[in-house]
């Protein structure tokens, strides 16, 4: 049955693969990554933050940065949680 430990796994695995995104080898590639090719940056605030392509850019650059050492701390609770209880 699904329950709330099968989709606290599911988010957990989620953000987990959001964060291992690499920007030079695969964002970058199919022109999600922070910045264009073009020379042209993001504007923050301004007409160019409407679009959703770029508002998961944001949150794909957000996870990344913010969530790497909480997600170091999660998982090694996971870990632990599993092979003790699992």
């Amino acid at each position: 049955m699904f329950g709330l430990g099968k989709l606290l796994y599911v988010i957990i695995l989620t953000i987990n693969g959001i964060a291992v995104l690499s920007e030079d080898r695969f964002l970058n590639r199919i022109g999600w990554g922070s910045t264009k090719t073009s020379g042209q940056q993001f504007q923050y605030g301004g007409e160019g933050d409407s679009s959703v392509k770029t508002k998961l850019i944001n949150l794909i650059s957000a996870i990344r940065t913010l969530l790497r050492v909480p997600l170091i701390a999660v998982n090694v609770v996971v870990i632990m949680y599993e092979l003790i209880l699992g």
